[in-house]
């Protein structure tokens, strides 16, 4: 049994699940859509819940999310994170599956970051799909592909911009999910997700807050000048 499922593990009980989450379902034969049945599960996960990692399984398989939402990040030997990218509702993972895919040579942590609900197929019976329906090995390898432009753009960011745009990156990003202007946040996760030090994150937001682009209360960034910081992410 894999290390650090959540308690609330099923088989999997029926199709619909199968046929709204993976693509390929539809290029699958009667006998391949049958192994994915026989070796899926679902499972629940808590905000903070290990998926995958140095801590949990050792090679996942195919993660596709059904709710909720999971954090895929690298953390380095002394404890700092690097957000890679999330997943949502509807989107699959599969950088999970490093035993599957000898070409993922790093290590991945991925943690629910609210309730969330996956299905995850096996990765014994993904390496038998993908060895016999080229459909589903150009799926995963083109999916492999797209998070690993996630990853680059991740690298690019912490390497060669400076951490001023790379915060008010975030945060304007984050404007999509609080329109209000009203981002609910705490110094602590902004810096996880955008691998820093809480200390650093604190003052570059003091100066956001000196030069009027922000106004910090507990818990809460409210942005007041939306354009300045476009400008300074731009």
């Amino acid at each position: 049994m894999l290390k650090n499922y959540s308690d609330d593990k099923t088989k999997l009980d029926g199709m619909m699940p199968v046929r709204q989450l993976l693509p390929f379902w539809d290029d699958l034969t009667a006998d391949e859509k049958e192994l994915v049945l026989n070796n899926a599960i679902t499972a629940h996960y808590e905000p903070g819940q290990l998926l995958f990692g140095s801590d949990g399984a050792l090679c996942l398989g195919l993660v596709a999310v059904r709710s909720g939402s999971v954090r895929v990040s690298m953390i380095s030997e002394e404890g700092r994170e690097i957000l890679l990218y999330r997943i949502g509702a509807g989107e699959i993972c599969v950088l999970s599956a490093s035993c599957v895919l000898k070409q993922i040579t790093f290590e991945v942590h991925m943690e629910a970051e609210v309730d969330t609900d996956v299905v995850i197929l096996g990765s014994g019976a993904l390496n038998i799909l993908m060895e016999s329906n080229i459909k589903v090995e150009n799926f995963v390898y083109k999916l492999t592909a797209e998070r690993f432009s996630d990853v680059m753009w991740a690298m690019q960011q912490l390497l060669f911009y400076g951490f001023d745009r790379r915060l008010a990156t975030y945060l304007y990003n984050a404007l999509a999910e609080y329109p209000d202007g009203r981002i609910k946040t705490t110094h602590e996760q902004i810096a996880k997700n955008i691998g820093s030090a809480r200390e650093v994150v604190t003052r570059m937001l003091n100066r956001f807050a000196d030069e009027g682009i922000v106004e910090l209360q507990r818990g809460v960034i409210i942005v007041k000048d939306k354009e300045a910081l476009k400008a300074l992410a731009d």
